[in-house]
């Protein structure tokens, strides 16, 4: 049975558990789990990270802990019992676990490593806090590491701010909001500015000394030295190397390794160095034999010098090596280093190439304490301290110190009757007063211990040497007396066994006969005779003998004239000693009454170190002399007294204040004193008014402090001594003390008087009185002194006084008191703080004083309601102190933020902290203030109001100022905590304001400007980014909840019932609320948006009611909108609410189930489903920008957008600013051509006028003129980098026109020369040709604009199917790759996933009559191949019926599908949408004839090139040639005579009698071109290609016999080969069963979805059928297929296989592989990849052309009849003329099929020669508006030899050159390579005559009538190619007239002259096309854009 667990609440997962049992609940191991019951060995409950989940699981799985349990039953809450730095670490990880791997994801590899350190650093840490075995410093310690490697990670992952007080964490509810403030600044700081080190410390680790030259002892010393001053600072530091140059004692570090300590941060600085001594140990000369003598003596060996800024910059890490430098002559050795330092090169050298000191230096800074804790390892393993010469700059109490230094400086010594100079060696000795020397005090520096002796260096034969060593004797206190320092001079001889003889010595003794110790300075000492060492042995005898010149008796002249002398200088550092003697003077007051007064006054001119060595004996001196004789000195010891206590205020020496605290609380005897104290101090106050000098009373005043602890001192001394006697007495002193305070401090001066600036010394001295008053008198008492102390001060005084300010600090120094905290003597104290802080803050002075103060009192408040003092009867006390505030503070609190909010923020860094401070502190008053109140408070605070203007005023503030507070700026980004207490008392104080603005401001006195600033308030606070909680991860979003619930909810059902209360008022607020509230929607909290949204049905209903309808609230609706979804606001979730008609969850229907119940349903549900479909719109378009490059889909968006806004919103303004969004898109990617056509959207909204334009977007103030003609500049020059120059000459026409008609001919001559280059770029450079894609977007996962829509995608330079499926899918990484055509069915349209279906697909180009017309260059037909395509097709191969396996073709279909454009391409975009789909098959017989045609096109060009010399290379010729003929041989052309020449065929289909004809003749026009082709093959082939020539011209006869082709008919005969442009050419006519009626096999089917694939070719393969319903969806890079062999088994017309390479290369993608629809039954192998041969390609067969351009209806029963009689002889069928082969032709003529008869067919082109010599020009131009003929250039007909311009052949492979590979058949071949060609040829069905027709005989085919020629180029030259097609008037986007192409006019020829154009905008000529009139787009709204 469960039974509800007691104890076992909480625990973690010690192992993983999977919960396989039923209601089993998985863990983790780690997890934290709470524990609701228990039963037999299991535990029921849940995981706290996710408490929604409840489950079971084996109690053994679970380590329990103790925990506390809040709110026991259903909604208890369990908190762990343990440290909460245990608790905060533990969240903290969890926290960083799941941000950590991001890191990892993101690539942030540093930041990932730095935090796993850091993170097992913790994890580390918290094992030793957990053990629980550290001691309390370890503990304090480790916490506090821990606390800042959290605070680190935070800092780094951007987390919160912890607001901490001893490590752990604060809860904010705990604490005032002022002191919460403090908190958060003080980390805010600590983690911005760590406080600079005061204290710096130089560790040294001498390593080694590397020298060539070595075999002695070294003695290396270290010391800093001040280059300024040019004296040393330390101690010297001394470690002994040996003959190696390693430390002589490795073992011992201690003598290796120093710390100079104390170093203050003046030493750090560039002259300041560490300098190296080396001193040698051994013979005199260095390069002595050994031998010669065995005494040691100490030589100079070198220096070296490092700068100690240089280890400021350096790794401190690193090892240095310092250079060691010798002097060049040795009696400088004294000054090496400051010669190195001047770097006086000539007087020292190195000491050796290679010599070098290794030594590792490294700066500490902190005091010794901290580096102890820091760095144990250095100070356990023993490091010795070297010290700073004198005392640091601040000397402590507690230090000991009694160093004596002695400096041996130089010596005069004489010859002593030696011919050269001595070697002078001094051994230094310390005697005490015995005569014993002192053994180990002579020290030569830390690092080894002392010696009894100390030998100097010994300079080579020098009488004046000069040492400069300085070594340190550490006697002790009670030895100094009577001790003395010898010094014994000794020559050093290098002969005689190298004995030392002594011949002089010195001495001085250390302390004087009165006490006084040696004085600091240099000595001249004298040096006495003296050559036996016995002599000195009793050194009684020569200590009466005068040891320094200085202090020689006149009389002693004989001494004073001796030239030996010897200079020491001595320097005394010592916490005991003196060398003052009015200081002894001073303690020995009683042996000399006399001098008391002297000793006094003389006190202030001593030192203040020596006075504070002796600080004890000093002030009891002073006292015992006051007890003595307090009438005569009084006043006197009164001074020192005070010359004392001042001293102790001085940085230096502030150290010593706890010294003499401790003096008065337990050595202070002075029982009496206070009377003496009080009479002093009374008699100094009663003088300052009246004293000309302040100065002295000033200080008296610094010192009252200390003062007053000796007064009250002495009287409870006094008071213990005698029961408490005089009680009255002195409280009658102090008062009257007071009243003379008062008196002064009454005073009125001016700010800078002497008197006012006593009185300021005064109040900064007299808080710190407070403390000992109290310990007399009462609370109540103290406070009374205070009060009337601080009111006494004069109220009126100028704002700029100096006083103002320290009185300001006197009150915060009081509220900060002992005193204050007293709740008795605040409500004493509180009026007058009260008083001083309101006046301030009225006039804005001292603000940041005041907000300290303010924040002291605050904080109080809050501690006092936290105590357990508010259940005691004080608790009316703090809420009066609050009314007293809010009455007094509450209003000026709000303006003073108002006014600093609104100031502008002062310059400097350091000031504007200062103003954030301020600003920040004064935030958190207000705060704190707000929370302390309550309903009483409220109430109160509103009834004091006398009339409703100042309530206006009141509460227009405080949203304003709270306005202020939601600012982000407000506070650093990582203050949450902060930012969620501020908007917790935001939302409480604004519940309670929101009824006094109900009853007053709603009914008789509505105010709009305070109903706006709360309803304005309450949309920020709901917006704000730190309430938005679905940001946070869990665990913080969980606190924020527990802790304060949802707060925008709140806020949100207080808007709402605000609202409701309004009434009719509500018309005040439409449409001006319309946007803040819908910003509140967008935020996704389902509860908010329930409360909201009902607020826009009442708003609709309102508006409907005033006027009719809501055209407002539609209107702001969708402007807002847009911004705040391009903002990032609103979800998927938001849209549905809007549009949904299911009543959602809350107590609210959904708003379109409102608008169903209202009258005016039918515009609401309108305006519903508009902003609906604008959001979905808008949120693809917000989802797109977030990623990083552009492509497709961010374009894709915006062009749906962009066209939302105009046609359905018509919102002109948004539409613009979309274009330009759009167009830096283009740029961005550099579709250079599409982002001329965005630009011209906008160009076309403008006219040529000078109205004048507003500034808007990056546009300045201009006329509409200028900004049209920058615009028209901007897109000519795009056009210019998209090479779409003919686009640009259009453009720039109409600018010529424009400077034209102003006369502006210097701009006119720059636009024509702008013109005449785009024409050169035209001819002279290449252009790429684009592959064209289709593709499919399926499934619910794609964004609106593409879900389940098909698009044509142009795709980039050299882009081929692969990489742009790559491309695809690199945009949507997400979707699936469709491997088929087939058309998907719902399930994948309804899928929640995406599916990409992608094939290339080929244009068809409208510009037919260019890409016919002969002579025009493939540069020009190439632009209008490829631009202004709405239309694209698509081939997939089938069998219909039985398939014959001997012959495929006679079964062989193709399903034709052709896509319909919504806008051309090019355009705005790289993909248009698929608005019409067109289905038709096409017969076998009619793909034969398609197959035939295409690869005689492709000849005749082969041909052509090859005679005009455009190719380098026969080879692709020969290829050709072979691939045809080879195949015929084996069969190829035989199988189409198998399949359609055979008597079944012709009786089955008698109606194809017509094209069987067209195919026997195309059959013998190949033949024919196959022959001329070989005689051209033959004149060019090279040698070594000849034996392949020769067997093509046997296999050609070999195939003229299988088509029993013995001699060509006679109109194939008879025409010689000279071709128009250098090729043969025949008919190619239309097929006109597809189309006629009786044609039965022309199915004309539309799929709203296309089941279309293209094949590769003709599908003539006899091996087509086999593998047609292999699917790919890639196609193979044409080098696959070049080595392809041709197939001898293929049969000869084994077509569709393989295309030639040589064209595949360069043919557009469409022409290769693309995913192909399978066959109804599939073959097994369905996703295999087809082999090269099997590539499908489409795009060769013609389509149905734009209903448009179809023929008329009268012209339709031509077109149906066959074009040849079978009963007409061919000679009469066709008559031969000499240009029957013409080229020109090839291009007239194409089958186009057309959806069902009846449809207007496309204007025609003049019929064939083939079938008309000369046709009448009623048959030639049946269709244009009036007679037109050929131009009469094309009269002569030239032989052979055409130009390369004229003969350039639409087909790809011109512009191949090199190519490689064969064709494994001849008629396939044609199928790929006229991809491009075929599409560029085609024209409709009718434009040939029904029937050859004979020539007229008036007018041959050359000649053109003359009246005909100006008529046919009004109607014939339209723009080549229209800029503005987008407006096409058979589109949605109608054409500009000026621009359109008249609808039964031939195509579009050459790009025409600009009159031509432009007759609807330039009225260049009066006729304007009347039929099509120019359309506005859109009204104009935006006038001034």
């Amino acid at each position: 049975m469960w039974i509800p667990t007691e104890h076992e609440k909480y625990g973690v997962v010690l192992a993983s558990f999977r919960g396989t049992v039923q209601h089993g609940l998985p863990l983790e191991i780690g997890d934290t789990v709470q524990i609701l019951e228990k039963c037999e060995g299991w535990y029921r409950g849940f995981i706290l990270k996710n408490p929604n989940v409840k489950g079971i699981f084996p109690s053994n799985y679970i380590h329990l802990k103790n925990a506390v349990v809040k709110n026991k039953g259903q909604f208890e809450t369990v908190i762990p019992v343990e440290d909460s730095v245990i608790t905060e670490m533990t969240s903290t990880l969890r926290d960083w676990g799941a941000m950590w791997k991001q890191l990892y994801v993101k690539n942030e590899g540093d930041l990932f490593h730095r935090l796993w350190h850091v993170m097992n650093e913790i994890l580390d840490l918290r094992r030793q806090v957990l053990v629980g075995h550290l001691t309390h410093d370890r503990m304090r310690d480790v916490k506090q590491h821990i606390t800042a490697r959290l605070d680190w990670g935070n800092e780094q992952l951007g987390l919160d701010l912890v607001p901490r007080r001893e490590f752990g964490m604060v809860d904010p509810d705990e604490i005032s909001v002022t002191e919460l403030y403090r908190l958060m600044e003080h980390r805010h700081r600590k983690k911005e500015t760590a406080a600079p080190a005061s204290t710096h410390h130089l560790f040294v680790h001498v390593k080694s000394l590397m020298s060539a030259n070595l075999g002695e002892e070294l003695e290396v010393y270290f010391h800093i030295y001040d280059g300024r001053e040019n004296r040393p600072l330390s101690e010297r530091f001394f470690v002994r190397l040996n003959k190696s140059g390693l430390p002589k004692w490795p073992e011992k570090t201690e003598r290796q390794c120093t710390l100079f300590v104390d170093l203050g941060s003046s030493d750090l600085r560039k002259d300041v160095y560490i300098i190296v001594h080396i001193i040698r140990i051994g013979r005199m000369g260095a390069g002595e034999k050994k031998n010669t003598c065995s005494v040691q003596y100490r030589r100079p060996f070198g220096c070296a010098v490092v700068s100690i800024a240089d280890l400021l910059t350096a790794d401190s890490k690193d090892d240095h090596l310092l250079k060691v430098y010798a002097c060049n002559t040795e009696s400088e050795w004294y000054q090496i280093h400051e010669n190195i330092i001047k770097k006086a090169n000539s007087r020292y050298n190195l000491s050796g190439s290679n010599t070098g000191l290794a030594v590792a230096l490294q700066l500490l800074h902190g005091d010794i304490e901290q580096l102890r804790r820091e760095y144990m390892g250095l100070f356990t393993r023993g490091v010795c301290i070297t010290r700073k010469l004198g005392f640091s700059d601040i000397i402590m109490p507690g230090e000991m110190r009694n160093d004596l230094y002695i400096t041996l400086e130089k010596g005069e010594f004489e010859k002593g009757g030696k011919s050269v100079a001595r070697n002078v060696e001094i051994t230094v000795y310390v005697l005490d007063v015995d005569g014993q020397i002192l053994k180990s005090y002579m020290v030569a520096g830390s690092g080894e211990p002392g010696g009894d002796e100390y030998h100097s260096l010994v300079l080579y034969h020098n009488n004046s040497p000069r040492w400069a060593e300085q070594i340190k004797l550490p006697i002790p206190v009670d030895m100094f007396r009577g001790s003395h320092v010898r010094f014994e001079f000794r020559h050093c001889s290098t002969k005689d066994k190298g004995e030392k003889k002594l011949f002089g010595y010195s001495f001085v003794p250390l302390m004087q006969e009165d006490g006084r110790t040696l004085p600091d300075g240099i000595h001249e000492l004298i040096i006495h005779k003296c050559e036996e060492n016995t002599s000195l042995a009793d050194c009684s005898r020569y200590l009466k003998l005068p040891f320094s010149k200085a202090n020689l008796p006149s009389n002693n002249q004989t001494l004073k004239a001796t030239k030996e002398s010897f200079w020491i200088t001595s320097f005394l550092c010592s916490t005991k000693l003196t060398q003052n003697g009015d200081m002894l003077d001073l303690l020995k007051w009683r042996a000399h009454p006399d001098r008391i007064n002297d000793s006094l006054s003389k006190l202030k001119e001593i030192d203040g170190s020596e006075i504070v060595k002796f600080l004890q004996d000093t002030l009891d001196t002073l006292f015992g002399i006051l007890d003595e004789s307090s009438q005569r000195y009084g006043l006197k010891v009164f001074d020192s007294l005070v010359h004392i206590i001042n001293l102790l205020q001085d940085s230096k020496f502030q150290h010593f204040k706890p010294v003499m605290d401790t003096y008065i609380e337990s050595h202070f005897a002075g029982a009496l004193s206070y009377r003496d104290l009080i009479k002093v101090l009374k008699w100094y106050v009663d003088r300052i008014v009246d004293a000309e000098h302040q100065d002295h009373i000033q200080q008296v005043l610094k010192a009252s402090e200390y003062i007053f602890k000796y007064i009250i001192q002495s009287r409870r001394l006094f008071s213990l001594a005698t029961g408490g006697q005089n009680e009255e007495e002195f409280r009658v002193c102090i008062h009257e003390l007071f009243m003379s305070i008062r008196f002064f401090l009454s005073q009125e001066n001016k700010g800078t008087s002497p008197v006012a600036q006593t009185q300021a010394v005064f109040l900064r001295t007299f808080p710190a009185i407070y403390s000992e008053l109290l310990k007399i008198f009462t609370v109540r008492e103290v406070a009374g002194f205070a009060r009337e102390t601080l009111a006494s001060l004069p109220s009126v005084v100028q704002a700029d006084s100096p006083l103002e300010a320290v009185k300001l600090q006197c009150i915060s120094k009081t509220v900060e008191s002992q005193l204050y905290v007293n709740p008795e003597s605040r409500c004493i104290l509180l009026p007058v703080v009260l008083r001083v802080l309101q006046t301030h803050l009225q006039e804005q002075r001292d603000l940041v004083m005041c907000a300290r103060i303010l924040t002291s009192m605050l904080s109080l408040i809050k501690k006092e309601e936290n105590g357990t003092v508010v259940s005691s009867p004080l608790e009316p006390a703090v809420s009066e102190e609050v009314e007293l505030i809010v009455e007094s503070l509450l209003g000026v609190l709000l303006r003073t933020i108002l006014e600093i909010s609104n100031r502008p923020q002062p310059a400097g860094p350091s000031m504007r902290l200062q103003f954030q401070d301020v600003t920040g502190e004064f935030v958190a008053c207000l705060l704190a203030l707000l929370r302390q109140m309550s309903d009483k408070h409220y109430q109160k605070l509103l009834q004091a109001f006398s009339n409703k203007d100042d309530l206006r005023d009141f509460l227009l503030h405080v949203f304003t100022v709270f306005r202020i507070l939601i600012r982000p700026e407000m506070f650093p980004k990582d203050w949450t905590v902060m930012r969620l207490v501020t908007n917790n008392v935001i939302i409480t104080t604004v519940l309670y304001l929101s009824d006094a603005l109900r009853k007053n401001f709603l009914t008789d006195k509505f105010d709009y400007k305070v109903w706006d600033s709360y309803f304005y308030l309450s949309v920020i606070f709901i917006n704000q980014p730190c309430l938005q909680l679905e940001s946070f991860s869990p665990s913080k979003r969980k606190k924020i909840l527990e802790k304060y619930g949802d707060m925008r909810v709140m806020m949100g059902c207080e808007i709402f019932s605000m609202w409701q209360n309004l009434g009719e008022h509500k018309l005040n607020f439409i449409p001006a609320m319309i946007g803040p509230f819908l910003e509140v929607t967008l935020v996704p909290q389902p509860d908010l948006r329930n409360v909201m949204i009902p607020i826009f049905h009442d708003m609709m209903d309102w508006e409907q009611r005033r006027s009719g309808n809501f055209k407002q609230v539609e209107a702001k609706l969708i402007d807002k909108l847009d911004s705040l979804m391009s903002e990032g606001k609103g979800d998927e979730t938001y849209r549905e609410l809007f549009n949904s008609i299911i009543p959602l969850f809350g107590p609210y229907p959904s708003l379109l189930k409102k608008i169903e119940r209202e009258t005016w349903r039918e515009s609401g549900i309108s305006l519903i489903a508009t902003v609906t479909r604008l959001m979905e719109r808008l949120l693809d378009y917000r989802d797109c920008m977030k990623l990083g490059e552009v492509d497709g889909k961010k374009i894709g968006c915006t062009v749906s957008l962009l066209n939302f806004y105009k046609t359905e919103l018509n919102k002109e303004e948004m539409y613009i600013r979309y274009i330009h969004k759009l167009y830096d898109l283009h740029l961005k990617a550099q579709n250079y051509t599409e982002a001329s056509y965005t630009l011209l959207l906008y160009d076309e909204l403008l006219e040529w006028s000078d109205r004048p334009l507003r500034e808007f977007l990056n546009y300045p103030m201009q006329s509409e003129w200028q900004r049209k003609e920058y615009l028209h500049l901007t897109i000519i020059q795009n056009f210019d980098r998209g090479k779409c120059w003919e686009n640009g000459i259009i453009l720039c026409r109409e600018l010529a026109d424009q400077y034209e008609s102003y006369y502006d001919y210097r701009n006119l001559s720059k636009m024509r020369m702008m013109e005449a280059s785009l024409y050169d770029k035209i001819m002279d450079q290449q252009r790429l040709e684009p592959e064209f894609f289709r593709v499919g977007f399926y499934g619910k996962k794609f964004p609106f604009f593409l879900r389940n829509k098909e698009f044509v995608c142009r795709g980039h330079d050299y882009e081929r199917l692969e990489a742009f499926q790559q491309r695809m899918l690199n945009e949507f990484p997400h979707a699936i790759a469709m491997q088929h055509v087939n058309q998907p069915d719902q399930t994948i349209y309804q899928a929640d996933a995406q599916y990409l279906q992608i094939y290339a697909v080929t244009p068809i180009p409208e510009s037919q009559d260019v890409l016919q017309r002969d002579g025009v260059p493939d540069n020009i037909k190439s632009f209008y191949k490829f631009n202004h395509i709405w239309r694209f097709r698509y081939d997939r191969p089938f069998h219909k019926g039985t398939k014959d396996k001997e012959n495929e073709f006679k079964s062989l279909w193709l399903e034709r599908t052709t896509l319909t454009l919504v806008q051309s391409l090019p355009g705005i975009s790289r993909w248009f949408e698929v608005e019409k789909k067109e289905l038709v098959e096409v017969s076998p017989l009619e793909n034969a004839i398609e197959v035939i045609e295409n690869k005689n096109l492709q000849l005749r060009t082969l041909i052509t090139q090859c005679q005009s010399r455009q190719m380098q290379n026969i080879n692709p010729l020969t290829m050709c040639l072979n691939g045809v003929i080879d195949a015929a041989v084996n069969g190829g052309l035989a199988r189409y005579q198998e399949a359609f020449f055979v008597k079944d065929y012709i009786m089955n289909h008698p109606e194809d009698g017509d094209k069987i004809g067209r195919l026997r003749e195309l059959m013998f026009e190949q033949a024919h071109i196959l022959e001329y082709g070989l005689a051209v093959h033959e004149k060019y082939v090279p040698q070594d290609m000849r034996p392949l020539h020769k067997k093509l011209v046997d296999q050609f006869h070999l195939m003229k016999s299988s088509l029993g082709i013995q001699e060509f008919p006679a109109y194939v005969r008879a025409s010689p080969v000279h071709f128009t442009n250098g090729s043969p050419r025949t008919c190619r006519n239309s097929v006109p069963s597809i189309i006629s009626p009786d044609g039965g096999r022309g199915v004309a089917r539309r799929s709203s979805y296309p089941a279309v694939n293209r094949y590769s070719s003709s599908s003539l393969s006899s091996q087509a059928s086999n593998e047609v319903s292999n699917i790919t969806g890639q196609s193979e890079s044409s080098d696959e297929v070049f080595n392809m062999q041709p197939s001898p088994s293929t049969s000869s017309l084994s077509s569709n296989h393989s295309a030639s390479p040589n064209v595949t290369s360069s043919a557009p993608s469409s022409a290769r592989g693309s995913p192909q629809m399978a066959e109804k039954h599939k073959h097994s192998r369905e996703n295999a990849c087809l082999s090269p041969r099997d590539r499908p390609v489409s795009a060769i067969f013609p389509n149905p052309l734009d209903p448009a351009q179809r023929a008329p209806p009268h012209q339709i029963g031509d077109t149906t009849l066959p074009r040849s009689d079978p009963n007409l002889s061919a000679p009469d069928k066709v008559r031969p003329t000499p240009s029957s082969w013409s080229l020109d032709n090839v291009k007239e003529g194409a089958p186009s099929f057309s959806d069902y008869p009846g449809k207007p067919k496309c204007p025609p082109v003049p019929p064939r020669p083939p079938y008309s010599a000369g046709s009448s020009a009623k048959n030639t131009r049946s269709q244009s508006p009036g007679p037109t003929s050929r131009s009469p250039q094309k009269a002569a007909v030239p032989p052979f030899t055409p130009s390369p311009t004229e003969c350039q052949s639409t087909s790809l492979v011109s512009n191949s050159p090199v190519l490689s590979g064969s064709y494994s058949s001849g008629i396939s071949s044609l199928s790929r390579c006229s991809v491009s060609e075929a599409s560029g040829t085609e024209l409709p069905a009718g434009d040939h005559p029904p029937y050859p027709q004979p020539p007229p005989i008036a007018l041959p085919n050359s000649v053109s009538s003359g009246s005909d020629e100006p008529i046919r180029r009004e109607n014939k030259t339209p723009p080549p190619y229209s800029v503005y097609e987008r407006n096409n008037p058979r589109r949605p986007v109608p054409l500009p007239h000026s621009l359109s192409i008249p609808p039964q006019t031939d195509p579009p020829a050459l790009p025409p002259k600009p009159h031509q154009i432009r007759t609807g905008s330039m009225k260049l000529e009066g006729t304007s096309d009347p039929r099509v009139p120019r359309p506005r787009p859109l009204p104009r709204k935006v006038s001034q854009l």
